[in-house]
């Protein structure tokens, strides 16, 4: 059994100055990231780099529309070595750009045994979130179809992750409370997963840990403490992508992706309004195992009993980012029947790694007790 993956070399650097000396950015690297974050990290160093700002190809996540217009922008660049700086989106993105030919993103999900790597690819993430500077996944709104789907080949494994903590100094709070609930998430649910290993579980648990005492700090001494937790939070966020990486993610990933692609709320909010509500009809079928000890491993950091632990945990999340029913993002009775069909029909890469299996009748209960 596979123990765990760890493909990326993994760097760290104190400045994005220190990181492009080392990396000795050039003429033939494209840096695929925001302005906002370029101009303030990196204009001053003036590279002689290709750049292509992202959100000038849209907003929010990224749909096939975006990366479409992106991969045909970028193959004019003639690039050897691709830079990704930003967030999920930006992540998302140029694991695609690595492996594509300059076609649309549609061929490769319909070819995905065959991809290859054309372009070296280095990532720096600049949210404490997505941990996908160590995975192999890309996450696309695919428009055309109506959801989100995940592209995943060994060929979109970065090169090199690199984390540089100053990065995240201007990070919005309401980014970093849906990013950092991600990577609490990929933690949680790597760790229930039947393909976790005691690798997986080592950096899985450990992020959990990082991840509320973080929270906890938080809301005991305010958010100007935030500062001072960051670089945690990106460790944290690391730890939890090695190992999701290889362990998966399961059913609050998959139940979340129409809602966020229907409604576009963002991914680590709509993951969080399945959370807890996943955890629960887990428990409904099975007590004991991994659940169990992921119970009691909760109860000693929130400090209370077993049979508390979702309610605590929903508790201590609420104070970052208040959860929100169905219904207030503008979902739809008629959604929950949508949805569900939606899960069962196109999420099953993700659904293969529940801690219990769920049928079609199951996931509509979730919908609709979270409605």
């Amino acid at each position: 059994m596979k123990q765990i993956i760890m493909c990326p070399e993994l760097h760290k650097f104190a400045s994005c100055a220190e990181f492009a000396a080392e990396f000795s950015l050039g003429a033939g690297d494209l840096v695929l990231t925001n302005a906002y974050i370029y101009e303030p990290y990196f204009g001053k160093l003036d590279l002689p780099v290709h750049t292509i700002f992202q959100e000038k190809y849209g907003a929010g996540e990224p749909t096939d529309v975006m990366v479409d217009a992106i991969i045909a922008d970028a193959a004019k660049t003639g690039c050897k070595r691709i830079v990704a700086i930003g967030g999920g989106t930006v992540i998302d993105i140029a694991k695609v750009l690595a492996v594509s030919d300059g076609g649309p993103v549609d061929g490769l999900y319909e070819n995905v045994a065959n991809l290859k790597k054309r372009h070296e690819l280095v990532i720096l993430p600049t949210t404490c979130g997505t941990g996908s500077e160590v995975t192999n996944l890309s996450i696309i709104n695919r428009t055309r179809i109506g959801t989100k789907m995940g592209l995943a080949s060994a060929q979109m494994f970065a090169d090199h992750a690199v984390l540089v903590p100053e990065l995240l100094s201007s990070l919005p709070f309401a980014v970093f409370a849906t990013s950092s609930i991600d990577a609490l998430v990929h933690a949680v649910e790597s760790s229930l997963s039947p393909k976790a290993t005691p690798y997986t579980k080592l950096f899985g648990y450990k992020a959990i840990e990082m991840i509320i005492k973080g929270y906890q700090k938080i809301v005991k001494d305010g958010r100007e403490c935030l500062g001072a937790l960051m670089e945690d939070f990106l460790i944290a966020s690391n730890y939890a992508g090695l190992a999701f990486g290889t362990a998966g993610c399961a059913a609050v990933h998959a139940l979340s992706y129409p809602l966020g692609g229907t409604y576009h709320v963002a991914h680590g909010e709509s993951n969080y309004a399945m959370f807890t509500g996943v955890l629960k009809n887990y428990m409904e079928i099975r007590q004991d195992g991994e659940i169990a000890v992921l119970n009691t491993y909760l109860a000693e950091l929130l400090g209370c009993e077993t049979g508390a632990v979702y309610d605590k945990l929903e508790e201590l999340l609420n104070q970052l980012l208040p959860k929100k029913p169905l219904h207030e993002y503008g979902v739809t009775e008629a959604d929950l029947d949508t949805f569900t069909d939606a899960v069962m029909n196109t999420q099953g890469r993700l659904m293969a790694n529940n801690f219990v299996p769920l049928d079609a009748a199951r996931v509509h209960k979730i919908y609709q007790e979270l409605y």
